[in-house]
């Protein structure tokens, strides 16, 4: 069975299934991106031992899985509103909480590693998996909630929509750059790439996000101008692609054509979400600059 036919027979069946699961929120969807974000500090930290540095793997996993599930607390998880407790006045803040990360990773590796054992390496990369990982899909739950709560298809729109717009650009700018060739865009970090995939994927983003604004964003009662929309598709699309280096630049250091092999036809969790991790966060601060949420 070729790639190909795994992509997208593994699309058919997750899309559905994410589909739900962020329409439905609370606890699913909090515990959904726990697994993701440990999944990909996991795969980081194989990238990394293959550099001879030997993060502090159990911290990675756990804190990276931790993230999204203290970020929907942080919005009024539905078991704790359930049960008439304002949980959110005893979150620490966010700078509490980052300071309190650093310096627990910052003991462990203390602890954990000898001077001749690369600890500076071990810190950061270990730091480097929770907050590439976890704290920044985390920005998913965060459009998720600021814009509507549990079951709710107007908040689920909003979240898929950076998402299409991805999955567009990158569909796009891989087929033209097969059909049309011509100069690579990044030789040394990614040879399949070429400028005429990445200038087609910019277009395509751009046509999904309007695309997708009209036909499942205004009918929801949720939606942005037109213009905002192409605004949209021209950074996001842009994102994607940085994003998408970012994450090959780490498996050319490795020698690594993929992170895993976990998802059948796109390789590992980082492989398939390379972009997003980029993509997330940016389209909350969009949302933001626009006034939607």
């Amino acid at each position: 069975m070729s790639n190909n036919v795994k992509r997208i027979l593994f699309a058919v069946i997750a899309i559905p299934i994410a589909i739900g699961v962020v329409y439905w929120g609370g606890l699913p969807l909090a515990l959904l991106v726990a697994v993701i974000a440990a999944l990909g500090a996991h795969e980081l930290v194989a990238i990394a031992r293959r550099q001879g540095i030997e993060p502090l793997w159990r911290h990675a996993i756990v804190m990276s899985a931790l993230v999204p599930l203290g970020v929907w607390l942080s919005y009024g998880g539905n078991v704790v509103q359930s049960a008439g407790i304002d949980f959110t006045g005893l979150l620490p803040s966010t700078w509490f909480a980052v300071a309190g990360t650093v310096i627990w990773l910052l003991t462990a590796t203390l602890i954990r590693r000898h001077p001749d054992q690369h600890p500076l390496g071990v810190a950061s990369t270990t730091l480097m998996a929770v907050l590439y990982c976890a704290v920044l899909p985390s920005f998913l739950l965060g459009i998720r909630y600021a814009i509507g709560t549990d079951r709710h298809w107007p908040a689920t729109w909003a979240v898929f929509f950076p998402l299409a717009v991805t999955w567009i650009c990158d569909s796009v700018a891989m087929y033209a750059g097969k059909s049309i060739g011509g100069p690579k865009l990044a030789p040394v970090v990614s040879p399949g790439k070429t400028r005429s995939g990445s200038v087609a994927g910019l277009v395509g983003g751009v046509v999904a996000a309007v695309v997708f604004n009209r036909l499942a964003m205004m009918p929801s009662g949720f939606s942005i101008s037109d213009l905002q929309a192409v605004g949209f598709g021209v950074v996001l699309s842009i994102a994607a692609q940085v994003g998408d280096l970012a994450e090959s630049l780490f498996k050319r250091e490795a020698g690594v054509k993929d992170s895993s092999g976990l998802i059948p036809g796109h390789g590992g969790v980082l492989d398939r979400f390379d972009a997003l991790y980029f993509v997330v966060p940016i389209a909350a601060m969009l949302y933001r600059l626009f006034g939607v949420i």
